[in-house]
């Protein structure tokens, strides 16, 4: 396969890597196994443009990005629907999309199974046509990013805290929305403190990401309560996994939903972890197989090996 290689030198343990030892380790790697590589560490105000760059290019099968889901996320969108693959080599502070195609979180290890890895499609979804890989989210979610933007941290660990920090100070004044939605044709009006749309249904027994990535649905997951000690205990479940036998979330699985907060002014959503412009009406939809990736070899969702496409079968 032809790869293209793009680092984010700012992301996550990118920050602290030796980042020369690393750009050989790859080009070694994937040079074992028959592959071209050309590789790129361009600096954060032009990460977005090198990406954009490299999805127009019609003389790579891959373009693997190093980084977190922000980064991830970027690539992803630009290469939705196009013929070049998407490969992710997990640099960020939770790695969720690298999780759901079942990528060692490992680095070293990540470029070993990658570079003998193969192709598939897996499933994208889109909040008003803007590409998401895990999650749109509105109220609690973005208000704590939204803080935790706002206080300092230099390093994976630190934003893990600076996470639990703002997620203290957002439980002692919970927001609450009210809020239209229309879940597959059926309207409902509700008053909440979150609402969350994912792409794919979570798993269970581990951080939230999806066990199937080509699963062809969206979850849909509303906070019921509105006591911040039950909410409180409803985060905590959902980053351990146990979230279905908590009686303050409600889930659903849905092909569409449309969330009408026109009633609310100043508001932020949270797109893969970064805050953006909320519109009064989004329109989420799940966009079943559209995204190419490169995944390990032995990725378990890979029920049908005759959608695959292996290394060797992609011209050189």
């Amino acid at each position: 396969m032809r790869i293209h290689v793009i680092l984010n030198r700012h992301g996550g343990t990118l920050k602290t890597a030796n980042l020369d030892e690393l750009s050989g380790f790859i080009g070694d790697e994937f040079a074992l196994h028959g592959h071209a590589l050309t590789l790129e560490t361009p600096e954060k105000e032009e990460l977005a443009k090198a990406i954009e760059a490299a999805s127009q290019r019609a003389d790579i099968d891959v373009l693997l990005v190093g980084g977190g889901d922000g980064t991830v996320s970027g690539a992803a969108a630009a290469l939705t629907g196009k013929s070049i693959a998407l490969g992710v080599l997990p640099a960020g502070t939770m790695n969720l999309f690298a999780r759901a195609l079942q990528i060692p979180l490992d680095l070293n290890e990540a470029v070993r199974l990658l570079a003998a890895g193969r192709i598939t499609d897996v499933d994208i979804a889109t909040a008003n046509g803007r590409p998401f890989v895990h999650q749109f989210a509105v109220g609690l979610h973005a208000r704590i990013v939204r803080i935790r933007d706002r206080l300092n941290y230099a390093s994976r660990y630190g934003k893990i805290l600076a996470s639990m920090r703002a997620m203290w100070m957002v439980l002692q004044r919970l927001p609450m929305m009210e809020l239209e939605m229309e879940i597959d044709g059926t309207v409902r009006r509700i008053k909440t403190p979150g609402v969350a749309v994912s792409n794919n249904i979570y798993g269970e027994g581990h951080v939230p990401y999806a066990d199937d990535p080509r699963g062809g649905v969206l979850g849909v997951y509303i906070c019921k309560s509105r006591d911040p000690r039950r909410v409180g205990r409803l985060i905590v479940d959902i980053m351990l996994g146990i979230w279905r036998s908590n009686a303050s979330l409600e889930v659903r699985s849905a092909h569409n939903v449309t969330i009408d907060i026109s009633g609310h002014k100043g508001l932020r959503a949270v797109i893969d972890g970064e805050l953006t412009a909320l519109e009064p009406r989004t329109f989420v939809e799940i966009h079943p197989r559209k995204l190419r990736v490169l995944v390990p070899a032995e990725a378990a969702f890979e029920s049908d090996k005759t959608e695959t496409t292996t290394a060797s079968q992609v011209p050189q």
